[in-house]
């Protein structure tokens, strides 16, 4: 099973990119982040007709997730923990393949600048509304695959240079202790369990030529269960994605089970 997380930014005006994806590269499931538009806005009738099932949670103008899926899908909208939060950031689904079940989220973690605001004290209840989420489903004992975009950025090695992020909400040590709060938990960060490279980035800003000059960030991850590591086979990012034309500034980060 091929199972992809991307940030699109905005999945209206790069329908086509997500189109040419699907055909490309196939996966058996792609989640999906910041959309960018209401449900009803979604390129529903394309994505059908390539043979997926979509389940969306949109929200107008900013955020918005969404998990494709070649096989049937059984779907939770939001996260637990806050009524009053309308943010369209998380999108859960039980999906079915011939080994059982599998249980796929696709988040859209705040970004959180800047830190002196309340911004950041969002960011990190939301983490903590996520690290109980991912603790009751590790209850369930079965395969989970949390995907999608942190906005973390966990280690040194995962920026091209750490002293420019350094009072960065990304890359704060309290947000950089809430994810590991959530990996100890007993979830396998995928890429970082098949790789100790760095300059692996999945994010390479618009401004300051960052692509051309590789000045990139690793904050797009795959975190799996006990039981969903066990069928890792390995992880790969989809790096060219962003020499394209009018591209997100995120790319796609696939990953195989067993």
């Amino acid at each position: 099973m091929q199972i992809v997380t991307w940030n699109v930014n905005s999945v209206r005006q790069r329908s086509e990119h997500l189109l040419r994806y699907l055909r490309d590269v196939n996966p058996d499931v792609l989640c999906l982040q910041e959309l960018k538009c209401v449900d009803a806005a979604f390129p529903l009738i394309e994505v059908e007709g390539l043979g997926y099932n979509a389940a969306v949670h949109g929200q107008k103008g900013l955020n918005g997730v969404a998990i494709l899926s070649k096989m049937p899908l059984e779907v939770t909208r939001g996260l637990d923990g806050d009524a009053s939060d309308a943010h369209a950031r998380y999108i859960e689904a039980v999906i079915s393949d011939a080994t059982g079940i599998i249980r796929v989220a696709s988040l859209y973690l705040p970004n959180g600048n800047p830190p002196d605001s309340d911004k950041y004290r969002y960011k990190l209840a939301w983490m903590d509304r996520l690290i109980a989420r991912a603790r009751y489903l590790l209850g369930l004992e079965e395969p989970v695959v949390l995907a999608g975009d942190y906005n973390v950025i966990p280690e040194p090695r995962d920026c091209f240079d750490p002293k420019v992020w350094a009072g960065d909400a990304l890359f704060l040590p309290q947000t950089r202790q809430k994810f590991q709060a959530l990996v100890n938990l007993g979830y396998t960060d995928a890429l970082r369990a098949t790789s100790d490279a760095a300059g692996l980035y999945t994010f390479w800003d618009y401004q300051a030529g960052a692509w051309q000059k590789n000045k990139g960030i690793r904050i797009d991850h795959l975190l799996l269960s006990p039981r969903a590591a066990d069928r890792l086979v390995g992880v790969s990012i989809d790096k060219q994605r962003r020499g394209e034309d009018k591209p997100s500034d995120h790319v796609p980060v696939r990953m195989e089970l067993a």
